[in-house]
């Protein structure tokens, strides 16, 4: 049994979601992805749709009031939004109820696969906004991180890794 929470930090299309869900299968614990806890919070609007219609600063509001709630729940694997630990706030919540795992995967293997029209900040974008969204992101989730996780050999090899560095700290 995990006896804290294991936040998965890192780019979107990095793998937070896909290892995250995977991890709490394996460890036996629910999985929280903060993007959709913020959508159910909200009555099911798409993140999109928050963003659109009442803008990014109180998205940002409803995501640490997401991770407020999540740390008083027993001990889960919680995947975050992109953004979420360029926030001072929210990197001393998830430090002080668990670990920070940084989910890193290289910029071209994100480019590659990511869909920009999923993601609100980079909606109608083009792959120069993902790069500079990386290179805004970067530098926090490095800080923020306890651990690394290099996630550019698949999605198996991640997910055996993952398992692996967190049963190596349990």
């Amino acid at each position: 049994m995990v006896n804290m929470h294991i936040f998965l930090v890192g780019m979107a299309g990095a793998g937070k979601t896909s290892l995250g869900r995977r991890l709490a299968q394996n460890l036996n614990v629910p999985f929280v992805d903060t993007d959709q806890r913020v959508s159910e919070m909200l009555g099911g609007m798409t993140v999109n749709d928050i963003f659109a219609t009442f803008g990014e600063p109180f998205f940002r509001n409803a995501e640490t009031g997401a991770l407020v709630e999540l740390v008083g729940q027993p001990p889960c694997v919680v995947s975050t939004g992109g953004e979420l630990c360029t926030f001072s706030e929210n990197v001393m919540i998830m430090k002080n109820h668990g670990i920070i795992i940084h989910i890193d995967r290289p910029l071209d293997q994100i480019i590659s696969d990511i869909k920009v029209d999923r993601r609100p900040l980079l909606a109608g974008g083009t792959h120069e906004d993902v790069i500079q969204q990386y290179n805004h992101c970067i530098g926090h989730y490095r800080a923020a991180a306890d651990y690394r996780l290099d996630n550019s050999k698949g999605y198996v090899l991640g997910v055996r890794n993952l398992t692996e560095l967190v049963e190596s700290i349990r």
